[in-house]
């Protein structure tokens, strides 16, 4: 017998061969590799050095990746190798072949029926099938995956789907033996063999002979399927020794390539399964304003993803669970089910359901047609034991009563998958049901794997939806109560007819042009017609159209929003915008300002304390109150102004309705940047600023920043103007101040534990002198000092200043020398109370004597109160 010649190797086959198994050619440089070759390689050129790390496993391109994800895997070249070609190879020759094939064909049927059809060539058999293993491991099977392959089959024709797959248990049958035992059977009459079944030839009409079944191992040596050869058409028509070891060396190749194959498949699902739960995610975090849109497009991906015939997702009632608890009187979060409790305790508020041949649409179904549903019967066992349930066939399972599963629409349960639905504090809020695979196979353990983590990014959405809507319900309610409130507190129709109505005196009569201007001889009506009058005689009025019942509004409605504080009430606001007026008008300062500016400024002054508290920024801060949470830093302030701008946005208050929209915003600005102006903390830092510019001797002012600079300090100028009044007036005012600021401290002594600073301790309040002193020189003298260098309109103030620190300083030395009943007798006697008395009846005021002391009890009282409620805050706190 001659010998065969060696066989002939191109270089294109080995070029395709190291592609595919790049580890091979690394391997073998470190085992065979000469120095020098070594050395060659080190040096070789950056692009030409093999990239060992780089190349890919297998041959698949990113394009090939994508068809077998878009499903198009067989649009590829499929050619196979001609009859007379194949029979001409050598077993070199054929493996090659058959290498390149495993190489580059990671579609395990296209694959197979290959290896099959070339089986069927070489050993000349009439056809063959292959069975590959399915089950868990307990119960495993075979299906047929290619069926009857001949030489000139195609794919298609051979290939089984799940509808028409033969299943033959392990043990039974022909393969079922080879699969269990792992034997090689090779039998040359069929029907003489006991364990054949003629069923198969019978349904086809195919008389099988002789038949070669292998199994087909993996590389732990376990059965991932079984091969047959059937009817050896050459010869004798029995399967020799050669045909048996041709159809071993095909078949061990044929594991390897089923392995990658089914990895390769696995990993295509994994990323399907992937990409599908991250749009579920994107849609989760997109879709959070509407339950139902948000429930419809899960359901719809569900659907996708498992291909069921009916989805659907049973909101839970979550209120059932906390009257329960409080029925039997359970509080806590780790709360355990009565043992008398029953499925039955567990409520759904809706049903979305979505059926495969509707075509997406979702039905919705209330709670009270669930009663004598069997399917809802199950979702409520479901989310009772708080476990999924996977069952194959639900008639014969059993726990759910007898079949027919049958619902009122005609439509027929047989299996189903039903997993609850979590939310982050791991309580059930629904449960998904899957009914019915498309393709009549029961839901597995994957579908079940597949649609836990499913339900994970299901139970995140609902969650998010839920306090989504849950805030849209507060925002709603906070809508509701802000218009009550609202109207609450602004001015209403009768009094603001009643204040347009009214005969306004002149600037002159009401002094307001003046630096000595006293509010106490005013009642509040005055005060509401004194502010009336500075805008009209500023030429506000008429220059901006303001309508005489907005402004009334508007002017009782800021009124309206100022607590009954100690000091920072409504009396101190109208003070503050006097002296801004007079500033403006006696002081000579209108014409460096707008009148766009100069209206702001008003605005801002009446506006600059509206809904203070009577604390300042420290305390909101020491204290965490919601204010403090709200704005980070200039607290009180940054509420005043957002204050200002609720009542400009109800309705008939709005004094800047005239304004062009440049100018709305220009004034919003200002309005916003004169109240920021008076927190104290602010004009430490510009006050430097404006000293430098005064010191240079500037006194026009036109640049725009030199102004906001100027503005600040008049702000803080009209804050503190009470502190340049007549000394009566600012005796009784600094004992307001001093009442307010002790009520702070004795809030941090009782309820924060801690020693307020001085002016707010009122164990300290015989050091009021001593601390007046310190304030004025720190704080006003500085500012009063400055713009009398800017107008020496404004020289009144600083002699006012003078004036009263000369005052402090008496008493504080009396203090100081031990004579302090004298100095509480100068302090707090009321020298002033019979002028008072005799100016109030030469104007014919309908004000009492008794008017300042009733207002300092009955802010004593509010201040008490108020110190109540501070004290609920704080040991909440």
């Amino acid at each position: 017998m001659e010998s065969e010649s060696p066989p002939i190797l191109r270089e294109e086959d080995v070029d395709n061969y190291l592609l595919s198994n790049a580890d091979f050619l690394e391997n073998w440089i470190k085992k065979h590799g000469t120095p020098e070759l070594i050395y060659k390689i080190k040096n070789m050129d950056v692009m030409d050095k093999p990239q060992f790390r780089t190349v890919s496993r297998n041959s698949i391109t990113s394009a090939m990746f994508k068809n077998y994800v878009d499903g198009m895997a067989w649009k590829g070249n499929r050619s196979l190798v001609t009859r007379d070609k194949l029979l001409a190879m050598n077993e070199c020759e054929m493996f090659m072949e058959l290498i390149r094939d495993i190489a580059s064909e990671l579609d395990v049927n296209v694959l197979c029926h290959k290896i099959l059809r070339n089986v069927s060539v070489l050993t000349g058999s009439d056809r063959g099938s292959l069975f590959l293993v399915r089950g868990s491991k307990n119960n495993r099977y075979l299906v047929s995956k290619l069926f009857n392959v001949t030489e000139n089959s195609t794919l298609e024709e051979s290939l089984h789907s799940e509808d028409n797959e033969i299943k033959v248990p392990f043990g039974c049958g022909i393969a079922g033996h080879v699969a269990r035992t792992k034997e090689t059977i090779n039998i040359t009459e069929a029907y003489e063999d006991p364990r054949f079944n003629k069923s198969v030839d019978a349904r086809t009409g195919f008389r099988t002979h002789s038949i070669l079944c292998m199994p087909i191992l993996n590389h732990e040596s376990e059965v991932i399927g079984v091969a047959q050869i059937i009817n050896k058409i050459t010869g004798n028509h029995v399967f020799e020794y050669q045909d048996v070891e041709v159809f071993r060396k095909y078949l061990m190749f044929c594991g390897i390539g089923i392995t990658n194959a089914q990895l390769f498949e696995m990993s295509v699902q994994e990323y399907k399964r992937n990409k599908l739960l991250l749009n579920l995610a994107r849609g989760v975090f997109v879709e959070q304003q509407n339950l139902e849109k948000l429930i419809e497009k899960i359901m719809l991906d569900a659907q996708d993803l498992l291909q069921c015939e009916r989805c659907s997702v049973y909101l839970v009632d979550d209120t059932l669970e906390l009257k329960e608890r409080k029925r039997i009187g359970h509080a806590s979060s780790s709360y355990n089910k009565p043992q008398s409790m029953t499925p039955n305790v567990i409520q759904f508020t809706k049903v979305f359901d979505l059926y495969a041949k509707d075509g997406g649409i979702i039905r919705i179904q209330r709670a009270n047609k669930l009663t004598e549903s069997q399917n809802a019967e199950i979702a409520r066992f479901v989310a009772f034991h708080e476990e999924h349930l996977c069952i194959a066939n639900v008639e014969k399972d059993g726990r759910f009563g007898p079949g027919p599963f049958v619902d009122e629409s005609g439509f027929v349960t047989r299996s189903m998958l039903c997993m609850p639905v979590y939310n982050s504090e791991r309580k059930i809020t629904a449960v998904t049901q899957l009914i019915n695979k498309l393709n009549g196979t029961p839901f597995n353990e994957s579908d079940a794997n597949i649609i836990e983590a499913f339900s994970i990014f299901t139970g995140l959405g609902i969650h998010n939806c839920q306090m989504y809507e849950n805030a849209c319900r507060l925002m709603a309610k906070q809508t509701v109560a802000l218009e009550v409130l609202s109207f609450h507190a602004t001015a209403g129709q009768e009094e603001t007819e009643r204040l347009a109505k009214t005969d306004i005196p002149s600037g002159q009569e009401l002094n307001l042009y003046s630096y000595d201007f006293n509010d106490l001889i005013l009642s509040d009506d005055q005060t509401l017609q004194s502010v009336i009058c500075m805008f009209k005689e500023s030429g506000l009025v008429a220059k901006f159209r303001i309508p005489i019942d907005v402004i009334c509004r508007w002017t009782l409605s800021v009124k309206k929003n100022y607590r009954p504080v100690a000091y920072h009430n409504w009396r101190h606001a109208f003070n503050v915008t006097q002296s801004m007026f007079t500033m403006l008008f006696t002081g000579n300062l209108l014409n460096m300002f707008t009148d766009l500016e100069v209206f702001a400024k008003l605005v801002a002054c009446l506006c600059h304390d509206l809904d203070h508290r009577g604390t300042n920024n420290a305390f909101q801060t020491k204290v965490v109150s919601p204010l403090a949470m709200l704005y980070g830093t200039s607290t009180m302030e940054h509420h005043h102004f957002d204050h200002s701008i609720m009542i400009l946005n109800s309705e008939g208050n709005n004094i800047f309705q005239s304004l062009e929209p440049d100018q709305y915003r220009e004034a919003i600005k200002l309005l916003e940047f004169c109240i920021l102006s008076t927190d104290l903390a602010l004009y430490f830092r510009k006050r430097g600023e404006f000293k430098n510019i005064v010191d240079s001797g500037k006194t026009d002012f036109q640049n725009q920043d030199d102004r906001q600079l100027l503005t600040a300090m008049m702000m803080t100028a009209c804050d503190v103007a009470a502190i340049t009044k007549p000394w009566e007036v600012q005796r009784e005012v600094a004992q307001l101040v001093a009442n307010e600021f002790f009520e702070q401290g004795d809030v941090e002594k009782s309820q924060l534990g801690e020693t307020p600073i001085a002016m707010m301790d009122r164990d300290k309040k015989d050091e009021l002198p001593k601390m007046q002193v310190g304030f004025i020189d720190d704080i006003c003298t500085p500012v009063y000092e400055m713009l009398v260098l800017v107008n020496e309109g404004l020289k009144p103030l600083q002699t006012g200043l003078t004036r009263n620190r000369q005052q402090w300083q008496e008493l504080a030395e009396l203090h100081i020398q031990g004579k302090t009943e004298e100095m509480r007798a100068r302090l707090y006697a009321s020298k002033t109370d019979n002028s008072l008395h005799s100016e109030r009846s030469s104007n014919n005021k309908d004000v009492t004597a008794k008017r300042l002391k009733d207002s300092q009890n009955a802010s004593t009282k509010r201040a008490r109160t108020d110190k109540a409620a501070r004290s609920k805050t704080c040991t909440l706190l």
